[in-house]
């Protein structure tokens, strides 16, 4: 029998990976909404408060023209329906209305660094979780299953706290066949790229003028790109990179994927891209120390939303006190143990890549 599932959204990373695990469910009853939140943040919202955020207006605009392009059905905010499941990008906010139910997290990409706002928030429980930005993704302990890019985010999720038994390894669908990128239709090849972060709009120190000059010396005369990131001041960025570079190329749209793929050295601040460009075998800068990147990597696996797909049919059938034998990872789903932790069995790993 179909159950009902809402998919939260939010950036367009966020939006495309929930659609993909969604292609893998269409036999249930399937709804979409932007990332959403309780009064008060709906209030600030609506008085355009929340901007740095993806429940601001442009981030929520660019979800919801998403999904009315792939024509997929809204329920807004989760309103209309009971739901049986729902699948959330983050934890940071959980409404309501979700709170109770059951919730599988799914990881959108790299988290910030550890700093003193996550800090206080994690020694603060009364404090909302999203002043810590993602680097408190997990602290919720809201949800029934947490679906992670790799083993070495499973230890770190484990290591903020997160409850062992919660986590599962499934990879994250923007992430798993960076492969894919090679064949692409990006004019240039064998350039210096730089990929920034919106530091600055989520209110985070940006010494820009040094990261500027930092990418000319390491291009060291070779074409320089910058791509920007989403929800960036474009008009700003663009003038700061112009008084610096003035020959360097500057997109605001586009795949930065498919530019990685064809750049020969890839910079980035704190970037889930500099994963890409790790997976091609780029040389990348980045704010991140090169080694935990490499441990952080997502898995390969060319399979995570149905990965993640077969952990939400094991939620829904845990949900009706399904019991099954604890596993390695494997091919099967994700099931309720008499312990209370969850096993994943039957992992829908296409043949020839990593297995979980």
């Amino acid at each position: 029998m179909p159950k009902k599932i809402l998919l939260i959204c939010g950036s367009l990373n966020q939006t495309t990976q929930m659609h993909q695990i969604a292609q893998e469910l269409s036999d249930h009853d399937l709804f979409f909404t932007p990332y959403y939140g309780d009064f008060f943040l709906s209030l600030a919202r609506r008085l355009n408060l929340a901007e740095f955020t993806v429940m601001g207006r442009k981030l929520s605009s660019r979800c919801l023209e998403y999904l009315n392009q792939h024509r997929l059905p809204l329920d807004v905010e989760g309103c209309s329906r009971d739901y049986d499941l729902t699948l959330t990008c983050s934890d940071l906010v959980i409404p309501k209305n979700i709170l109770k139910k059951k919730i599988v997290l799914v990881q959108e990409g790299m988290t910030d660094p550890e700093n003193l706002a996550y800090h206080i928030v994690k020694r603060v429980p009364i404090l909302p979780r999203w002043l810590g930005s993602t680097a408190a993704t997990g602290l919720s302990n809201a949800f029934t299953v947490f679906c992670v890019a790799s083993e070495g985010y499973r230890e770190l999720f484990i290591k903020k706290g997160v409850k062992p038994k919660k986590i599962v390894v499934t990879g994250i669908p923007n992430f798993d066949n960076c492969a894919r990128f090679l064949k692409n239709d990006f004019p240039f090849k064998g350039f210096v790229l730089v990929c920034t972060s919106d530091t600055r709009e989520t209110f985070k120190y940006d010494n820009r003028k040094r990261f500027i000059d930092r990418a000319v010396s390491v291009a060291a005369g070779r074409q320089l790109i910058f791509k920007l990131h989403p929800n960036e001041n474009v008009d700003r960025s663009i003038r700061e990179i112009r008084a610096i570079a003035p020959g360097a190329l500057v997109y605001s749209e586009g795949s930065a994927e498919e530019m990685i793929a064809n750049c020969d050295v890839l910079i980035t601040q704190y970037s889930s891209t500099a994963f890409v460009g790790i997976a091609l075998g780029k040389e990348v800068h980045s704010y991140f120390d090169a080694n935990d990147l490499r441990k952080l990597m997502p898995i390969q696996n060319n399979c995570a939303a149905k990965n993640i797909a077969a952990v939400c049919r094991g939620v829904l059938k845990a949900s009706q006190a399904y019991q099954c034998r604890k596993s390695e990872y494997g091919d099967g789903l994700i099931v309720q143990t008499a312990s209370g932790s969850y096993a994943y069995e039957n992992a829908c790993c296409s043949s020839g890549q990593n297995k979980l």
